[in-house]
């Protein structure tokens, strides 16, 4: 063997530990990067006519099991878009009162107990018609009443306005890591064209995957040469780059905030919602290449919103709408029209109609009647000369508020379908109940909604958690062992250091010995 030959070898070996080192290193400095998988590096001896003469440095190998990251993205988005729900419906349970005892039988600030504390008012007030502290008292607990149904509209009109919002940034983001996906994308094609190591542009297109994963739920396929498509769980193509459309690339510099989806900023109200047809409703849907794919977005924190935008806050306030026309129903056929609609026109039963003309966002205009605030002793006053009498009382306390089914039924009855105004909402519970388990349902149909966001959100990051540890156990950077490799390579470099320095040594000896 020559000391040519030696010397290459040498060098080829200071090459491809150069090259380890570059690795373990890049590995090290993005070991809490998210999305970042390790890398290991490829190297081989290389032989030429049967001899040894080096190293070749081979791309980087990226340390991945496929089926476990897409595992790990779909129970991201999967958690992502629970914490989004879980995060919104704190907001309503925090005004919907508290429950105590084992039994849960005592509540405090519920819809409930407000309801029951005008019952208890209008029986103190049955056993002293003339005083005007027991009249002022029922006055007073069907404003408590009032507030608290005001308030509860009000939070689900916020928090559904928050849903928008969120819906907005999101779909913004989403845009940036599908465009980033194709910018990489493109860059790993062109490389792999020319035998170029790829697996750093693979691992930015892990990290932009990674985000894109808890925004919305998708899939991901990689094409043999190196291009990337994203689908939707239902398949829906989602486009990375304007030549997915047949379009022609220069239409935006990538990665872009603007393209591919696109959607508009709304100030929502009860009665806008978001049309199937494509009408125009109010509340904008999100288009690509001109067409509606809203119903084809789910999961994640995007789809998690459109659900609480679209179904949980539309049916919530359309429970509430419903208390309130069946509240003012009843105390009107009781013959005490202490609640109204909030103006003089007369209570109307159109389920899908904006107030005054019907239910939707009646809750929110619901208010105690002028009358009765500006003169209390309206509530037991009757006959030509204004005598304190009892009977409208017992009529309240043996109508509107019973629960015998002479009273909860036919045009008593609550509305329970039809509702919002789109016309597909529904209570979830019978309508013939007493205002009292009306009251009761409404409020445990919610908090069960709230309940089960709350333990599905434990559930699953207890499997993503499991699913990190098994995705970290293949991909993830060991800290430790990168930095065993690193103390190893610095020995071997400064092994076939020696061998060159030795070599060019032995060749400044030959040349002075032929001189």
């Amino acid at each position: 063997m020559d000391l040519g030959l030696s010397l290459n070898i040498a060098t080829s070996g200071l090459k491809a530990i150069e090259n380890e080192l570059s690795t373990a290193s890049n590995n090290v400095t993005n070991a809490s990067t998210p999305g970042y998988v390790s890398e290991t590096a490829n190297t081989s001896s290389t032989v030429v006519s049967g001899l040894g003469v080096g190293t070749t440095s081979a791309p980087n190998q990226l340390n991945i099991s496929r089926p476990l990251q897409d595992a790990l993205y779909q129970q991201n988005a999967r958690v992502a878009g629970l914490t989004a729900t879980s995060n919104s419906l704190a907001a309503v349970s925090s005004v919907q009162g508290t429950t105590t005892g084992s039994d849960g039988a005592n509540t405090i600030g519920t819809l409930t107990n407000n309801l029951q504390n005008v019952s208890t008012a209008f029986i103190s007030l049955a056993n002293t018609p003339q005083n005007s502290a027991s009249q002022q008292g029922v006055i007073s607990a069907a404003q408590t009443l009032v507030s608290n149904i005001h308030t509860l509209s009000s939070v689900y009109q916020a928090q559904r306005q928050g849903a928008q919002d969120a819906i907005t940034s999101t779909v913004s983001g989403i845009n940036t890591d599908l465009t980033t996906i194709g910018q990489l994308s493109q860059q790993i094609m062109l490389a792999r064209t020319s035998h170029a190591d790829t697996a750093d542009l693979a691992n930015k297109r892990l990290e932009a995957m990674q985000s894109l994963s808890s925004k919305l739920g998708v899939t991901f396929t990689e094409k043999p040469n190196g291009d990337m498509t994203v689908s939707t769980q239902d398949g829906t193509r989602l486009p990375t780059r304007p030549d997915q459309l047949n379009l022609p690339d220069g239409q935006f510099q990538a990665p872009s905030s603007t393209w591919p989806l696109s959607t508009k900023a709304a100030s929502l109200t009860p009665s806008m919602y978001h049309a199937t047809d494509g009408s125009d409703k109010g509340v904008p849907g999100i288009m690509l290449a001109g067409k509606d794919i809203t119903s084809h977005l789910t999961d994640g924190t995007l789809g998690a919103n459109l659900t609480l935008r679209d179904r949980t806050y539309p049916q919530m306030q359309a429970q509430l709408d419903s208390f309130s026309y069946t509240l003012i129903n009843r105390f009107n056929a009781a013959g005490v029209p202490l609640f109204n609609n909030g103006t003089s026109q007369p209570l109307s039963s159109a389920p899908n109609r904006t107030t005054p003309d019907g239910m939707v966002g009646l809750s929110s205009q619901l208010a105690v009647s002028d009358s009765y605030q500006q003169s209390p002793s309206l509530l037991t006053a009757s006959g030509p000369d204004n005598s304190h009498v009892n009977f409208t009382l017992n009529a309240v306390l043996k109508q509107a508020m019973s629960s015998s089914q002479d009273y909860t039924s036919g045009g008593l009855a609550a509305p329970t379908s039809s509702l919002g105004p789109d016309g597909t909402q529904s209570t979830g519970y019978e309508g013939t109940l007493g205002l009292i388990d009306l009251a009761t349902s409404l409020t445990t149909s919610q908090a069960g909604v709230i309940s089960q966001a709350s333990s599905s959100l434990s559930t699953a990051t207890s499997i993503q958690t499991s699913l990190s540890t098994k995705v970290s156990s293949v991909s993830g950077v060991d800290v430790n062992s990168q930095m065993a490799a690193i103390v190893t390579l610095k020995n071997s470099y400064s092994a076939n250091a020696k061998v060159v320095s030795m070599v060019q040594s032995m060749f400044s000896t030959l040349l002075d010995a032929v001189h």
